[in-house]
C-alpha cells in the first residue's frame, strides 16, 4: 500500500480550487434523518438512589442528525443540498424542518408518515463527556407511499444533482429494494452514488461509486479481522471484490484512511487530526467531503485528501458538527505550509 505524502507542489492548489466549486455542487443526500437533542450540564454527587452521577442541566440543544448531520455538512462546505427521507408529524419532526431551512435548504423531499416516530437520539454531557444516550425510533421499513414517494423525488431531482449520497443509519430507510430502485434509476445519468454503509446491509450496496465503512465495518464486512497492514489489504481487497464498487474508502480514526480503487491502486492517507473531543459525526462529515471533491472534479484520492482534513476538523468538536468551506481552506494551506 503506497502512503500519500509528500505531496506534489501542486496537488494544494488542486484542492484549493476545487474547494471554490463546492458551490456550484449540488448534491442529494438520502437516508435516515435524525435530530440529535443534546443536554448539558455538571455532575457534582452521585444518586442515593443507584450507583449513578446526577446531572444538573444547564441547557438543551437541538442539531441536525444521522443522515441531516450529513446535509448540514455538505451546505456548511458551500455545497447546495438536497434531501429525501421520512420524518413523523410530531415535534421533533418539525424541529428537523425548521433546523433544515435554517440552513437554506428544502424540506420539499422530506415525505411525513402519521405513524413513525421522528427518529431522536438524545446524549447527555457533563464535563466535556458523554454520560448515557437514549434513542427514540422506529426500524420498520417505509410504508409503500412513502417509498414511492422518495423515489419519485429522486427521479426528478436527477438531472439537477452532480452527485448522491445515501445515508444508511439502519432505520428503515436504506433496504434492498430501495438501493435496486436507486442503481435503476441512476445507471444512465452518470450521477456518482456514495454510500456509509451498515455492516447488515452490506449486499445492498453493490455495484455504487463508493463505500465509506470505518475500520470495525470494513472488519466485519469482509469476516477478516484487520490487526496490521497485511490483513487490512486482505480485508479491503476482499471487500472491494464482494461490493462491486469502483472504491473502498476504510476510515481508520487516528490510523487515517485507506483507499482502494478497482483500477489495483490502494493507498494510505494518515491523520491529520491534532487533537480528538468526540467522533459523533466524523463519518458524516468524511462522506459529505468526499461527494463534493468529486463533484467539483478530483480524484478519489484527492477527494479523500480534503475529507480527511474535514475529518481532523470535526473530531475536535464536541457532538455533532459541521466544516466549513473556509476551514477547509485554512487546513489545506497549514498542511500545505507543514510538508
Amino acid at each position: 500500500m503506497r502512503p500519500l505524502f509528500p505531496l506534489p507542489p501542486e496537488t494544494a492548489g488542486r484542492l484549493l480550487d476545487a474547494v471554490g466549486r463546492f458551490s456550484r455542487c449540488r448534491v442529494l443526500v438520502v437516508g435516515d434523518l435524525m435530530l440529535d437533542t443534546f443536554i448539558w450540564g455538571d455532575v457534582r454527587r452521585i444518586s442515593p438512589e443507584a450507583p449513578v452521577p446526577v446531572v444538573d442541566v444547564r441547557e438543551e440543544t437541538q442539531f441536525l442528525g444521522g443522515t441531516a448531520n450529513v446535509v448540514n455538512n455538505v451546505a456548511s462546505m458551500g455545497g447546495e443540498v438536497l434531501t429525501t427521507g421520512v420524518v413523523g408529524d410530531d415535534a421533533a419532526g418539525r424541529s428537523l424542518v425548521n433546523l433544515l431551512t435554517k440552513i437554506g435548504v428544502s424540506p420539499d423531499g422530506l415525505v411525513i408518515e402519521k405513524d413513525r416516530p421522528t427518529t431522536i437520539k438524545t446524549r447527555i454531557i457533563a464535563r466535556n463527556q458523554q454520560v448515557v444516550r437514549f434513542d427514540r425510533e422506529s426500524r420498520a421499513p417505509l410504508d409503500g407511499k412513502s417509498f414511492e414517494r422518495i423515489l419519485s423525488y429522486i427521479r426528478t431531482s436527477l438531472d439537477k444533482v452532480h452527485g448522491i449520497i445515501v445515508s444508511d443509519y439502519a432505520k428503515g430507510m436504506i433496504t434492498g429494494d430501495f438501493m435496486d430502485a436507486l442503481r435503476s434509476l441512476v445507471s444512465n445519468s452518470g450521477v456518482p452514488v456514495l454510500v456509509d454503509p451498515k455492516v447488515r446491509h452490506i449486499d445492498v450496496y453493490r455495484s455504487v461509486t463508493m463505500v465509506t465503512p470505518n475500520h470495525d465495518e470494513a472488519s466485519m464486512m469482509a469476516g477478516i479481522e484487520i490487526h496490521d497492514e497485511a490483513s487490512l489489504v486482505a480485508a479491503g481487497t476482499a471487500l472491494l471484490k464482494r461490493l462491486g464498487c469502483g472504491t473502498l474508502l476504510i476510515t481508520r480514526g487516528k490510523d487515517g484512511m485507506s483507499i482502494f480503487q478497482d483500477n489495483g491502486l490502494m493507498t494510505h492517507i494518515p491523520t491529520v487530526a491534532r487533537r480528538v473531543f468526540d467522533v459523533t459525526g466524523a463519518g458524516d462529515t468524511v462522506i459529505a467531503a468526499l461527494v463534493l471533491g468529486i463533484a467539483g472534479g478530483l480524484s478519489p484520492v484527492e477527494s479523500a485528501l480534503i475529507a480527511n482534513m474535514a475529518a481532523g476538523i470535526v473530531v475536535g468538536e464536541v457532538g455533532t458538527a459541521a466544516v466549513t468551506a473556509e476551514q477547509l481552506r485554512t487546513a489545506i494551506e497549514e498542511f500545505r505550509r507543514r510538508q
